[in-house]
């Protein structure tokens, strides 16, 4: 741990330089970033200059424990009980500060909800999850804005797509993306059988324009009406916009706006997003085989979380945490599953410090 320590102290020192060259002062852009990553070390290295101060004092008092005097020894020992609490306590917070900052957690959301098997079921859970999360965006003072939606003709959605801005929207959210699977009796069963259905949630980072560069000739830019419901002018005007990336072949289709431009600005973010997801999935499995496990990578194939209606249940899996309180959890309070997985997955991220 003291060497991993060290080597940001290291680090420290050299953007401390860097900041003081007129090179860099002169780079607004540049002094901008460094300054960010200094600031981010800055708790870091205090702890550990007042970490080596306390074993500096703790080493000499020990030399008091030999003393001829019993007063003296006396009082070394007390205050070597003390110097060791105060040691202890700031290594504990030193491994806090050890885990890694996710740079994205700062950052707004790109919440994507698609129904997956199950038909129209899997449409009315999707549209289940659509107000569950706008609810928990609404009780955090978040601002939730539609970029795309696919609706059914029963109240339902094939795919919905959200902007959610708001503080560390992401830090919140970022567990969230998995498959979700409900077990209930639908309307249409005459018979009472339970059904189970499924709905993949994608909740990416959103990306600035700086952080992904976008040629303009890697794209396709195409028009059309859109299919909407309800025969309004939304659907009497070629508004809709697909925008394709030619070198991924990633395609992206608004058409919830009037406006063409409105819709196509709406496009570009999610297209930035997704572009951003694929550049960080990379950078994860080139440093995955060098972890003993990966912790919360967000990925959307695995089962992560249970609906059960007639039970009133909702069962996390990751974590094995069992509520009985779905009713509840639907109408958007669902911090009561986001903090233990939050807690969860910063207890796995220490236990890899200790180990490493």
């Amino acid at each position: 741990m003291f060497g991993r320590l060290e080597s940001i102290e290291s680090r420290y020192l050299e953007l401390e330089k860097a900041l003081s060259d007129p090179e860099t002062l002169a780079d607004h852009r540049e002094y901008k970033r460094l300054a960010k990553e200094h600031a981010g070390l800055t708790p870091c290295v205090q702890a550990l200059r007042k970490h080596r101060q306390l074993f500096s004092q703790f080493e000499a008092n020990n030399d008091l424990l030999s003393d001829s005097d019993p007063e003296i020894r006396e009082l070394a020992r007390e205050e070597s009980d003390k110097l060791k609490a105060q040691i202890q306590s700031l290594e504990e917070e030193l491994k806090q500060l050890l885990i890694p900052e996710d740079p994205n957690d700062e950052k707004n959301v790109i919440l994507e909800i698609r129904a997956g098997t199950g038909g129209d079921e899997a449409a009315l859970f999707a549209a289940d999850l659509f107000r569950m999360y706008t609810k928990f965006a609404e009780l955090k003072g978040w601002k939730v804005d539609v970029l795309n939606s696919h609706a059914t003709g029963i109240g339902g959605f094939k795919e919905v797509i959200l902007a959610v801005s708001g503080h560390r929207a992401f830090s919140r959210l970022k567990y969230e993306s998995g498959v979700h699977r409900v077990q209930r009796v639908p309307t249409t069963e005459s018979q009472g059988r339970i059904h189970t259905s499924a709905v993949t949630v994608a909740v990416l980072p959103e990306a600035e324009e700086l952080e992904v560069q976008i040629e303009p000739y890697d794209l396709r830019v195409d028009v059309f009406r859109s299919s909407g419901p309800g025969g309004q002018s939304v659907n009497t005007t070629d508004s809709a916009v697909r925008i394709s990336h030619l070198p991924t072949g990633l395609v992206v289709t608004c058409q919830d706006e009037k406006s063409q431009h409105k819709n196509k600005t709406k496009a570009m973010k999610v297209l930035r997003a997704r572009l951003l997801d694929i550049m960080q999935q990379k950078q994860r499995s080139k440093t995955a085989e060098d972890r003993k496990s990966q912790v919360g990578t967000g990925d959307r194939s695995e089962r992560i979380r249970t609906y059960n209606f007639p039970q009133n249940r909702v069962t996390d899996h990751r974590i094995n945490l069992t509520l009985y309180k779905l009713d509840e959890i639907l109408q958007g309070e669902i911090k009561s599953i986001i903090d233990p997985l939050i807690t969860h997955f910063k207890t796995e991220s220490l236990m890899q410090i200790g180990h490493a």
